[in-house]
């Protein structure tokens, strides 16, 4: 779960199937007790969306939108054209999708719930009761071997 830290950016392939590419910033709070100071970490991840999906993030997404994605990782390797040397990034490739807070972008802290949730399968599902629990049509075959983490 992030905010976007751009509008997407949709495309569609020779066939015809839509594609969009979004940047998620995800952030993580660490600390603040025993008197410790409370720190920040942002992590910044690359999200693609496929189909119904992409067209459906394209129309209601937008810079600054709160949004919780599950889905897998996959690593894109190649070569560097100017140096020649090998270039990897790891993105993630969203199966599910569901909003969260407003249209303008605002579920405030620990924010939200209230939106749709969308699948791969690109039909409309019941928000989830929280973040935390798996959504319907998740992608997970033996939810009861999964270890959450």
């Amino acid at each position: 779960m992030g905010r976007l830290t751009r509008d997407p950016e949709l495309r569609y392939t020779p066939k015809g199937t839509a594609v969009a590419d979004l940047g998620m910033a995800i952030n993580r709070y660490r600390g603040g007790t025993d008197g410790g100071e409370r720190t920040e970490e942002t992590t910044f991840v690359d999200v693609t969306l496929w189909g119904r999906q992409a067209e459906t993030a394209n129309q209601y997404l937008a810079k600054g939108r709160e949004v919780f994605i599950e889905g897998r990782l996959q690593l894109d390797s190649w070569e560097d054209k100017s140096s020649g040397q090998k270039r990897s990034k790891l993105k993630v490739v969203g199966e599910s999708m569901q909003f969260v807070g407003g249209p303008g972008g605002g579920g405030g802290q620990g924010g939200g719930g209230g939106g749709q949730s969308y699948s791969s399968d690109s039909q409309p599902q019941p928000s989830a009761p929280s973040p935390s629990a798996p959504s319907q049509g998740g992608g997970y075959e033996d939810e009861e071997d999964d270890i959450p983490f």
